[in-house]
């Protein structure tokens, strides 16, 4: 008999790992986080012309000059502030990303002869303008873009666990699946702040593509978790009917009560997806690293930040959200003894 008890409390406590060392988890994540909006918040993000406006020219190169010959080259156009980065175009030749000033025709001319002639095999393969009005609308819809999503999975969160009042909320569970995606969020963001820095990679338009790919991709990890939660609350609670008289009007009251306790509930629903997120996971990364090394310079960012976001996600949605809507529930319970 000793050996089997035994037996079912190993068993249980090998299902309930992401709830058992929770304390873990949520202190590893606290940590990412704190860490992500400190490296953010100093360094900032190297914004693109997609967001501020301005001209930009690549100029490739057979052989390449001196980064500073260019920097003379054109400072003597006197453009105003110019920026020049040293880069790799797509079929692997030097090149030089400048950066300035919304350009007029006559100038973009100038600036196209100037750089081409300074190097053998000179040759201009992308110029992109974009006017400071248009930058600040693609900000604007960037950012409403974010919170439109956002505001749309509370809402389906919310609405698909209606009637699972206990012992979390459905809109407790909504705002858990926020706080999940701003983590899985804040980290491929301060990985950018780092390239920003370190490598001068803008922030662009492909960037919020990312963003939107990675909420959508940890929304549906984290929600895959807690319907799994919900199914296994429907299938351990015991219903209770109640008729109650209200100014004279008979009513009949359900209420339930768990079978099982609540983080066990929530530790086997982690177990029972467990392997359906991370082959998921895996498949996608996988995918990533094959557009990372062998697609083209302009995916390049794209796919490290998607990278940086599914690996955040899986961990949000195993050892993130789990772990805090027992400790939520925890604290529930906690406030309903203290009163």
């Amino acid at each position: 008999m000793a050996s089997k008890l035994a037996t079912v409390l190993t068993k249980r406590k090998n299902n309930m790992f992401a709830i058992t060392h929770k304390k873990i988890f949520l202190t590893i994540a606290t940590a990412v986080m704190a860490v992500s909006i400190l490296l953010v918040a100093t360094l900032g993000l190297n914004l693109g012309i997609d967001f501020t406006g301005g001209s930009l020219t690549e100029v490739a190169y057979e052989t390449a000059p001196e980064k500073v010959e260019v920097e003379e080259a054109l400072a003597a156009l006197e453009l105003g502030g110019i920026s020049v980065r040293e880069s790799i175009d797509d079929v692997d030749r030097e090149a030089y990303l400048i950066r300035t000033r919304d350009l007029t025709e006559p100038e973009r001319e100038s600036v196209q002869g100037v750089v081409v002639a300074l190097g053998e095999g000179g040759e201009v393969t992308r110029f992109t303008s974009i006017g400071p009005v248009i930058g600040q609308e693609l900000r604007d819809k960037a950012g409403w873009a974010i919170f439109g999503v956002v505001s749309i999975i509370v809402i389906y969160v919310a609405f698909a666990f209606s009637g699972i009042g206990k012992p979390v909320s459905s809109w407790a569970y909504g705002g858990i699946t926020i706080l999940v995606l701003i983590h899985d969020v804040i980290v491929p963001t301060a990985l950018m702040s780092v390239l920003g820095y370190l490598f001068g990679v803008e922030v662009d338009v492909l960037f919020v593509m990312a963003l939107l790919a990675v909420l959508g991709y940890s929304v549906n990890d984290t929600i895959v978790v807690f319907d799994r939660v919900r199914e296994n609350l429907v299938n351990n609670r015991t219903e209770h009917k109640k008729e109650i008289q209200e100014a004279g009007i008979v009513k009949e009251e359900v209420t339930y009560t768990l079978n099982k306790p609540y983080d066990e509930i929530v530790g086997s629903a982690v177990q029972e997806t467990l392997a359906r997120s991370i082959n998921t996971s895996i498949t996608t990364l996988v995918t990533l690293a094959a557009l990372f090394f062998l697609g083209g310079s302009v995916t390049q960012t794209f796919a490290l930040i998607l990278f940086a976001g599914v690996l955040a996600g899986t961990y949000s949605s195993i050892c993130i959200a789990s772990p805090l809507v027992v400790t939520y529930a925890n604290y529930k319970a906690r406030k309903e003894v203290e009163t």
